[in-house]
Formats: structure tokens, sequence, C-alpha cells
């Protein structure tokens, strides 16, 4: 039972760390998403780079390199893009949704979403962890 509980736990854990972002250097962006960025969002600046299951995230601008956020496949696809929003700005229903399933927790940063569609969607963090809902605020996910 030990023989195989050992591989299923690192496989669990090698799955779960490629879930999570990790910071990138600049060298090691493929360049078709490096040109994706540049052709998009020419007055990016001062962009740091992470990876995310399998696709590259640049950010930038804002005191915490954060307010931009810009996800691209490696071959330079676009994918989404959140903006930091002030947390009043998030529509009434994720409030309520807080409240109800996070008593006495706060949303500590805010996003509105657009995917490559034009769908409109938000993010909220609480407890750090990334909820995301739709246009009207209703729940979708917890990432």
């Amino acid at each position: 039972m030990t023989r195989s509980f050992i591989p299923g736990l690192l496989a669990l854990v090698l799955t779960a760390n490629q879930s999570f972002a990790q910071k990138v250097k600049s060298a090691d962006v493929p360049a078709a998403v490096k040109s994706a960025l540049t052709q998009k969002y020419p007055a990016a600046s001062g962009v740091i780079w992470e990876k995310e299951k399998g696709n590259f995230e640049a950010n930038w601008g804002g005191k915490s390199n954060e307010d931009n956020s810009v996800v691209f496949t490696p071959a330079g696809s676009f994918v989404e893009q959140v903006v930091a929003i002030r947390v009043t700005e998030l529509p009434i229903a994720i409030a309520a949704y807080v409240k109800k399933n996070y008593p006495g927790a706060k949303i500590t940063e805010a996003g509105k979403v657009t995917d490559a569609a034009g769908k409109i969607g938000y993010e909220a963090e609480v407890k750090g962890k990334d909820l995301v809902f739709d246009e009207a605020g209703n729940f979708i996910k917890r990432d």
C-alpha cells in the first residue's frame, strides 16, 4: 500500500505545483508572447512575467506592478486581461456572496476580467483565493 501511495502523492504535489504562478525571466518568455504583448499593449512597461497553467502572464502598472495582467498562450494567442478595480466597483451581488459564504472576510483585491471573446467577468480575492464571477456578479468558481 505504501508503494502505490508515494507515487500518487508525488504526482499530486507536482500537479498542484504547476497550477501556481511561477516567476519567469523575460529571456524565458517565447518571442511570440512578447510580440503579442507589444502589439496589443504598446505602453506596457516594467513587465513582470509569470507562468501559470502553461500560459504566460504579463503584469505591469501600479504600486505592486499588478494593475494590469494579461495572459497569452505560448504561441502568443490572447487569453484574457484583468484590470485592477476598486472593491466598491464590483457588482453588489459579489459583496453579498462573500458576506454569506465567507463571514467576516473582506475582499482584498478586485479585478475586471475580459476574455478573448470580449466576455466580461470579475475576480475578487478573499482569504488569498481568487473567486471568479460573471458580469452580473454570479459566482462561477474558486481559483
